[in-house]
């Protein structure tokens, strides 16, 4: 299975632009999306599951134009937005059961289907009460079980592990995993970590445009023996992000320690090297792409 996005375009008027001549090929496996806030990611997916149309480009799913003809994915989609509304009325089954019923999904194994969900996303306990009563994680919860319920083939997942709490994190993680060998996954997150643990490649976006698409390993590689650490006095701290890319600060009690990108060996006395990660890759390529 093959998703492949040419020269995708999205224009919202008065020069706005959400998406530029944007071209990608996504495989079967984990594609997880990383950008600043209006880099596009939200929008690209809103085109990829047809609840939005480019202003030019084409989709091609295995040969097959899907902006034109929107139905030969949406048989096969799974979608969660970032602003995914509940009834909060109806509880787990009877929510799951009335989307089942608009994805044309039924039949004697639909109950068993939701059971086997409500257990992967940790909601049996709390199935019978109205999603009303529940937290902002345990509704974002019920939306990934939604997104599950007809068995897609194409996942998109816009900001999935908002409001989840580490453990359960992990276990949706766990969960993509175990789908992902038999589908293509689509996954936007600011927890980079997310992206980094469960994603087979990493695409970096800013301003509707992708600016790096390739394994996370090989992103990493790209600020390799460029990262450092230093303690510094407080008072030092701002001459000091002056003068380098800061990657991250901690404050201790006496000191502050700055994690930093210098493209030579750094010349500050007191620096370490300090391993890189998605993270530190990430900022760099965004922050120097104008």
């Amino acid at each position: 299975m093959q998703l492949e996005i040419k020269t995708l375009t999205k224009e919202f008027g008065k020069g706005k632009v959400g998406l530029s001549d944007f071209t990608v090929t996504i495989e079967k496996g984990v594609l997880g999306l990383l950008g600043p806030n209006g880099a596009g990611k939200s929008t690209l997916m809103k085109i990829i599951a047809t609840i939005s149309k480019p202003t030019r480009g084409s989709i091609f799913l295995n040969g097959e134009d899907i902006t034109k003809n929107p139905n030969l994915i949406r048989k096969i989609l799974g979608y969660l937005p970032q602003d995914f509304g509940v009834y909060p009325n109806l509880n787990a089954y009877e929510f799951l059961e009335y989307i089942a019923a608009m994805k044309g999904v039924g039949g004697s194994g639909l109950r068993k289907r939701i059971d086997i969900l409500l257990e992967g996303v940790n909601l049996m306990e709390n199935a019978k009460r109205p999603i009303g009563t529940y937290s902002g994680g345990m509704k974002q919860r019920i939306g990934i079980a939604q997104a599950l319920l007809n068995d897609p083939k194409i996942l998109i997942f816009d900001e999935p592990t908002v409001g989840l709490d580490p453990e359960e994190r992990v276990r949706f993680r766990k969960l993509i995993s175990e789908m992902a060998g038999d589908a293509i996954v689509i996954l936007s997150s600011h927890i980079v970590s997310d992206i980094e643990t469960v994603a087979d490649e990493v695409a970096i976006m800013k301003n509707g445009t992708l600016i790096e698409k390739n394994t996370a390993p090989t992103i990493i590689s790209k600020v390799e023996n460029k990262i450092f650490e230093i303690a510094l006095p407080p008072n030092e701290v701002e001459s000091f992000k002056a003068k380098y890319l800061i990657m991250d600060i901690t404050r201790l009690s006496d000191k502050t320690v700055v994690r930093y990108i210098s493209d030579s060996e750094s010349s500050e006395q007191n620096s370490k090297p300090a391993g890189a990660t998605l993270e530190d890759a990430y900022l760099f390529l965004t922050k120097n792409q104008h």
